[in-house]
């Protein structure tokens, strides 16, 4: 395809106008089909209804679940150049009132259910879902808005010509180490994304599955490759494990995104996925947090004929980061791929120098953001000569393979000894009897702080706590296995379906309190 200028036209108006383009699985209602037309013509009615009310550059957010009605909303936002701001909507009340806020937006497009979530004093467009409960008095509906009554409009909105490096979203981060920061991106570094990735695949032939939520790049950023691609998404409003392994079935869906949380819950659902057919699966791509040996060995056990691609990327940076070796090599099964050739990519140390075989990835391509909103506090992220320092470390190896080992502000040091939880989770996952395990600091008083686990058993396994301690010993450093370790049935996420470390941190150290096998050395 010829590209557009503005991220917001990625529908191709040249090729056929009533092929699907979605599918829209709204829990408890009657799948919704759309063509890439009708898709279009809703993207236009948002364009037009919005560029008649509001300035070029103004924010619109979007507080929502997904569905087909979200997706046209960015679209139309983007193409009336305006920046569309996709909003948590798992934050905190106050904390959803601060996002809008700090973005400056002065509408808010909400589900049903979110509807009473929209901070006082803000326009409200609500999406036409059946109402499970009143609107607010002030609230005005989709359709009445756009005017879109599902006809295409004779005449197609022409979308706005951005500048060099206009902005076309913010989205923002999780704020699970602080206040949530808003990140730039323009229409140019994410139509090159999408660009970059269509040239490596074409998706034209798959049937995609997408449950992340739109408010993350994950979830987002193919949702773009998608109809970009002239490919079937199939979307989920939001990630059930149960909703998910049917709808695979239901609809052949070929292609797979995820975060390995959500595939790890899959696998607790044995019952049922005893009697559902996967077999049209034929790509998976894991991204957003590291995939152990054992959770891929499950995969490859569950999803046969499909191909796991082991991903890697930022909202910073952008999801094109990796690709195949030149030469051809294997890429090793724990590894995210060898340095992209569009992307220049370098390890550095604790003080940026550069590093060996580990340190703190940085990266530079036309995927960056442009910077943080609103946040002239905020250190910049970026090198003199414009590499973003990710705060990610890898590992390279002697073909030029990179590995994940974790987040630099993941990492604790427990008696002078450097421990990355994702290390310690990967031995752990080993054990045949674990499905999951998440690993936090607790405070010590000897060694400053221990590493303790949360752990998941699979269906039907048996195992104490003292086992797992004692195959951590056998197969791991002494000082990197956990002292506490505690069985639960699941281990909560986070609102971008990563383990949410925070809570599980808060937990951890209230247990460890009120313990009292646990000695304490007095203070010096």
């Amino acid at each position: 395809m010829t590209f557009p200028l503005n991220l917001g036209a990625l529908i191709d108006r040249d090729r056929d106008p009533h092929a699907l383009a979605l599918i829209d699985l709204e829990e408890g209602q009657p799948p919704l089909h759309y063509s890439f037309g009708e898709l279009d013509a809703m993207a236009d009615a948002v364009a037009r209804s919005l560029s008649a009310a509001y300035s070029h550059g103004e924010r619109i957010a979007v507080l929502a679940a997904n569905s087909a009605q979200y997706i046209a909303t960015v679209l139309g936002v983007m193409r009336a150049g305006l920046v569309a701001v996709p909003v948590n909507f798992k934050f905190p009340r106050a904390l959803i009132a601060d996002v809008i806020a700090d973005s400056g937006a002065r509408v808010v497009f909400s589900d049903p259910p979110r509807a009473a979530d929209v901070p006082p004093g803000l326009q409200r467009v609500v999406f036409d879902y059946p109402q499970r409960t009143p609107l607010p008095d002030d609230a005005v509906t989709f359709s009445a808005f756009t005017g879109y009554r599902d006809t295409q409009p004779a005449v197609p909105f022409d979308a706005h010509i951005p500048t060099a490096d206009e902005a076309a979203l913010i989205l923002y981060t999780s704020g699970s180490t602080g206040r949530p920061k808003g990140v730039v991106l323009s229409h140019r570094s994410h139509l090159w994304v999408v660009e970059t990735r269509l040239a490596a695949q074409s998706l034209h032939d798959e049937r995609l599955l997408i449950a992340a939520p739109l408010f993350h790049m994950n979830a987002l950023a193919l949702g773009f490759l998608a109809l970009a691609a002239r490919a079937t998404t199939v979307l989920l409003p939001q990630f059930n494990a149960r909703h998910y392994i049917q709808a695979i079935d239901a609809w052949r869906c070929t292609w797979l995104t995820s975060v390995p949380p959500m595939i790890a819950m899959m696998l607790q659902e044995r019952a049922l996925l005893a009697q559902t057919d996967l077999s049209s699966v034929r790509y998976v791509r894991m991204g957003s947090a590291p995939v152990s040996d054992a959770l891929l060995e499950q995969i490859h056990e569950l999803l046969p004929n499909a191909k796991v691609i082991n991903a890697y990327g930022t909202t910073e940076g952008g999801p094109v980061v990796f690709g195949p070796h030149p030469g051809g090599l294997p890429t090793p099964p724990r590894a995210v791929g060898f340095a992209h050739p569009l992307v220049d990519l370098r390890l550095a140390d604790e003080n940026g120098a550069p590093a060996g075989e580990e340190g703190e990835l940085q990266m530079r391509s036309p995927g960056l953001m442009n910077g943080y909103h609103n946040r002239p506090e905020l250190v910049r992220p970026f090198t003199p000569d414009g590499f973003y320092r990710t705060g990610d470390v890898f590992q390279r190896d002697a073909d030029g393979f990179y590995t994940f080992v974790g987040r630099r502000d993941d990492m604790f040091v427990s008696g002078g000894e450097n421990i990355f939880p994702g290390e310690v989770e990967a031995v752990l996952e080993r054990h045949p009897s674990i499905q999951q395990a998440c690993v936090v600091p607790v405070a010590d008083d000897i060694k400053g702080t221990k590493p303790v686990a949360f752990v998941v058993l699979k269906a039907g396994a048996s195992l104490a706590a003292e086992d797992v301690k004692r195959f951590t010993l056998r197969h791991a450093p002494a000082y990197q296995h956990p002292r506490h370790v505690w069985l639960v049935d699941a281990i909560p996420l986070a609102s971008t379906s990563k383990v949410d470390r925070t809570t599980l941190k808060r937990v951890a150290a209230e247990r460890v309190a009120a313990d009292p096998s646990v000695r304490r050395q007095p203070q010096k």
